[in-house]
């Protein structure tokens, strides 16, 4: 386990690369935002977090089953990571953030997608901060 990065995987090096190529600057895993997301904008409050499947237990009710060895340790440490995910998702949507979750599987078969996706929120939000402006 000590081979797993918390930080700097491939990717969510691969989406920040991306983001970047497009213009689009962020701050990496900044501790000064609930939760330390893999990416942020923090003018928009936006936070993007790269979620590994295993990890963060996608299809997990199915997958869990799946388990050969010392089961009791990763039951309780994915599903102690799922919650902990949902903890900070409300969090931050209660502090006015906006938050995207996006799978690493879905970066690696569809980068522009998530891209995107990203640039959607990212005009959304600015649109929603000029409108502010005005009131």
């Amino acid at each position: 386990m000590t081979a797993v990065k918390s930080t700097g995987s491939k990717i969510e090096t691969t989406l920040a690369k991306s983001l970047f190529a497009r213009g689009h600057r962020y701050r990496k895993n900044d501790k000064t935002v609930f939760g330390k997301p893999d990416l942020t904008f923090k003018r928009l409050k936006i936070a993007i977090f790269v979620d590994s499947e295993f990890w963060h237990g996608k299809n997990w009710e199915t997958k869990k089953f799946d388990l050969k060895t010392n089961k009791e340790f990763w039951l309780k440490k994915i599903e102690r990571n799922i919650a902990r995910d949902k903890e900070v998702n409300l969090q931050l949507l209660k502090d006015d953030w906006a938050v995207l979750r996006i799978w690493g599987s879905v970066i690696m078969k569809d980068i522009d997608g998530c891209v995107k996706a990203i640039e959607k929120l990212i005009h959304k939000r600015e649109r929603e901060l000029n409108y502010g402006k005005f009131k």
